[in-house]
């Protein structure tokens, strides 16, 4: 299996995953993500697999009962958002030097500022429909 890699900016802390987890990019644009990085999230998902080195440069911020995001102490790199109850990271698409990526979906759109939009169409879904989702409805 072919391994992603990704880093820090400052290289303190690097991170591993499977390869295939680093093509799709979610888009994010809650509150909450936009306070945390001054724009949405823009993440790639790891259910699985990950292997992070250089975790004593790791701070955790639990962000909610649900989450917690992390970040790079050294340089102030966003690493990713956890989803405490799946233990799925929302790992920062940024870390991973990737030209394939793609834009494949958006969350919290009703929550999205005006002074942006990406050109890509993707599926869209509210907060509602994300926590519907969530509750298996």
């Amino acid at each position: 299996m072919k391994v992603a890699k990704g880093q820090c900016l400052c290289g303190a802390v690097t991170i591993e995953v499977p390869g295939e987890c680093v093509h799709d990019v979610s888009v994010c644009h809650c509150n909450m993500c936009r306070q945390w990085s001054g724009g949405p999230l823009l993440a790639v998902e790891c259910k699985q697999g990950l292997v992070m080195h250089g975790e004593e440069n790791v701070t955790h911020y639990c962000s909610s009962e649900w989450a917690e995001r992390t970040f790079c102490r050294v340089c102030g790199t966003h690493l990713y958002y956890l989803l405490l109850e799946t233990q799925t990271y929302e790992l920062s698409a940024g870390i991973f030097p990737d030209d394939r990526k793609r834009l494949v979906s958006q969350i919290y759109v009703e929550s999205k500022p005006g002074f942006y939009d990406f050109a890509q169409r993707t599926p869209m879904l509210t907060e509602q429909d994300i926590l519907e989702q969530f509750n298996g409805s």
